[in-house]
């Protein structure tokens, strides 16, 4: 039984890391059109909107649990919301290649709060398929965008909190889902929470609820929010049928739907070599993660 519910969270791990990889891929097509912040209040309520909808053929009829609903609601104050403003400012003022670098310790912290939380102690096979994992991720970050560009000062707290933030909200809603086990309530009450935190930062920035943007730009990151959206539902849905040490790490192999969707949008991958590496080593590290875990 327990090895049929992790087979089933690695398989929900996965869909998330595609839905996150497809998304990232499409962000760069609404950047054309609308600055980050715009994006952000359109996307992170397009995914409310959607799971609102849903919600009457969806919503399990148990009776919520408060303190579930509580956890879900403070998580929603961190993600998707305060996250997506720290590294859209992190990438303001750092830039793409080392606000993704950083970003990409999320599942590392992950770890370390699962091991704190939950009590979550990986195994020695499970610790190395991690280091894998994050080193062929860094690769492919790297030959995607290259490693030049400058970077110092307090500034480097931006994306590292962002990261750290995404490392906690994991075992934070998977205790939520111990005393309410329904993600798709975890997702509900979070990204209605998200969406008052990201409108009101729109609000007090632009002195609209949402910036005017051009149709496209709107169209680009509705369709972003989707595929956020079923990639959070998917990863909160992994982590109530597996543990945090096993589901964060595979959500995070996400670059390797970028590198992949990018290579069909554009017909051509550069830096080839530092790819085959990446991808080689993210795909060892996960054959370790899955032998130290099932």
């Amino acid at each position: 039984m327990r090895e049929a519910m992790s087979g089933v969270a690695v398989a929900l791990a996965f869909a998330s890391a595609f839905f996150f990889g497809l998304g990232l891929t499409l962000t760069q097509r609404g950047l054309r059109h609308v600055a980050p912040g715009v994006g952000a209040a359109i996307s992170i309520p397009t995914s409310t909107l959607l799971f609102v909808l849903i919600a009457p053929f969806v919503i399990e009829g148990r009776a919520a649990a408060l303190t579930a609903t509580a956890i879900f609601a403070g998580v929603g104050v961190l993600f998707p919301a305060t996250v997506t403003l720290l590294t859209f400012a992190g990438n303001r003022r750092l830039g793409p290649i080392v606000t993704g670098a950083l970003g990409n310790l999320a599942p590392m912290f992950a770890v370390a709060f699962a091991i704190m939380i939950l009590g979550e102690p990986p195994r020695a096979g499970q610790i190395v398929g991690l280091a894998a994992i994050l080193a062929g991720v860094a690769v492919l970050s790297a030959a995607r965008y290259g490693w030049s560009g400058g970077w110092n000062s307090w500034y480097l707290l931006l994306p590292l909190a962002a990261a750290a933030l995404r490392g906690l909200i994991q075992p934070v809603v998977k205790l939520g889902l111990e005393r309410w086990p329904s993600p798709f309530a975890a997702v509900l009450i979070g990204y209605l929470v998200s969406t008052v935190v990201v409108l009101g930062v729109s609000r007090l920035q632009t002195g609209h609820w949402i910036a005017a943007a051009p149709k496209r730009g709107r169209l680009w990151f509705a369709i972003v929010g989707v595929c956020n959206g079923l990639a959070v539902f998917l990863m909160y849905a992994a982590l109530a049928r597996g543990p945090v040490t096993l589901v964060s790490p595979l959500v995070a192999t996400y670059p390797l739907v970028t590198v992949a969707a990018s290579a069909l949008l554009l017909g051509r991958l550069q830096n080839a070599v530092q790819i085959v590496a990446g991808v080689v080593l993210t795909v060892a590290g996960v054959g370790l993660l899955l032998a130290g875990a099932l």
